[in-house]
């Protein structure tokens, strides 16, 4: 049995899988994915697990070079924006409309989604994966 970090041997397996470059959006429940997306879905009742929760764990254990996120939530989700920004202090942020956002969602490839039980709007974030050995 796993020690310690992330559990879900799905979303384990998937961290592990990534490579450079690779998309991990990391979202609330309300976030379209696309059907054909991968999904861990970690969701089990509203609010848990949270988003911000979810996003310091699998910090933890993938290198990201930058994070994608909703512009809108600075001003329409500000607590999970500021708690979001301290968690990714030294890594690249872009911000684009939620529109642009879904539709980043929608048409990139290597991309797979952690579904969270978050039910706040625009707590959703684009995590790309970075290299180790720079």
């Amino acid at each position: 049995m796993k020690k310690s970090g992330i559990l879900n041997s799905q979303l384990a397996g998937l961290i592990a899988a990534m490579g450079h470059c690779d998309k991990l959006a990391i979202c609330d429940s309300g976030l379209p994915i696309p059907r054909e997306g991968e999904v861990v879905d970690v969701a089990l009742t509203k609010n848990i697990p949270r988003f911000i929760e979810t996003v310091k764990a699998i910090l933890a254990e993938l290198h990201v070079e930058q994070a994608i996120i909703a512009a809108e939530m600075e001003s329409r989700n500000a607590d999970i924006y500021r708690e979001l920004l301290a968690l990714l202090s030294g890594i690249e942020i872009v911000k684009v409309s939620h529109e642009e956002f879904k539709q980043i969602t929608n048409d990139e490839g290597n991309i797979a989604f952690v579904r969270t039980g978050e039910a706040t709007p625009y707590a959703n974030v684009i995590l790309v994966s970075g290299v180790t050995f720079e």
